[in-house]
């Protein structure tokens, strides 16, 4: 097997050439999430896999400003990170708590709650198993799942092996697999992970990846393969979303 490595976006990625996958954000084909309600659907866009098909899936997703949902459950259990605007999502007699954008949340199946919008939002959104499908409450489960909501100001931040990379673990066994993590640096600094071996899919979260030659890879942009090594650009700290089939090991 023939191994290479490609600069793209700021992005070093190096592993086997059928492997490699870099999706800027403006380069994604957005439809409607949920069909059924037409023009009043936020919009969606598959990162990776297919949130039609029943396979993992990351994808995202775009409210208007002052989108509130319907109270609904979903048939799957999914993760969420706020990319741009501020996210409201909770059971539907819950006070609003308002996640901005680089906090996570996750909703358990079949549960009742309801997604609200605050300026020009997006998401990305992750399903270990789909289709992901929008379903009435009278289709409500008592799952034994309890919804996390993590605002950006309450991440924990520790240190790797590199000085000016932290890492916040988000779910899963990030150490094994599978898990997730942030990643974060500051500007002009060096991102870096290894997948222990599975793959790995990168998001962009906040901050600018670049490189001379390659337009930037802005929040929702997707790198994913056996290994990534990025750059920070810009004068704002960079945060990425790792997910690893088996594992996450910052360097």
């Amino acid at each position: 097997m023939i191994v290479w490595t490609v600069v793209l976006g700021g992005l070093a990625l190096a592993g086997p050439s059928d492997s490699v996958e870099v999706r800027p954000v403006e380069s994604v084909a957005w439809a409607q999430l949920n069909p059924a309600r037409g023009d009043a659907s936020p919009r969606a866009a598959d990162l990776w896999g297919s949130r039609t098909d029943d396979v993992p899936t990351g994808f995202l997703v775009r409210f208007v400003d002052g989108f509130s949902s319907p109270p609904h459950i979903h048939n799957v259990s999914y993760r969420a990170i706020v990319l741009s605007g501020e996210v409201h999502n909770a059971h539907p007699s819950a006070e609003p708590m308002w996640m901005a954008p680089g906090s996570f949340w996750t909703q358990p199946h079949g549960q009742s709650h309801i997604t609200s919008a605050r300026g020009e939002t997006m998401a990305y959104v992750e399903v270990d198993s789909g289709p992901y499908l929008v379903r009435p409450v009278d289709q409500a489960v008592d799952s034994t799942e309890k919804p996390i909501n993590v605002d950006v100001s309450n991440l924990v931040w520790l240190s790797t092996p590199t000085p000016d990379t932290r890492v916040a673990y988000l779910w899963g066994a990030p150490e094994e697999g599978p898990g997730g993590v942030f990643l974060r640096t500051t500007p002009a600094k060096a991102l870096a992970a290894d997948g222990r071996g599975g793959s790995l899919r990168a998001v962009v979260v906040a901050g600018t990846m670049q490189a001379a030659g390659h337009p930037a890879l802005g929040p929702g942009s997707l790198v994913s393969g056996p290994s990534v090594d990025l750059t920070c650009a810009g004068d704002q700290p960079c945060v990425v979303y790792v997910r690893g089939d088996q594992g996450v090991r910052p360097r």
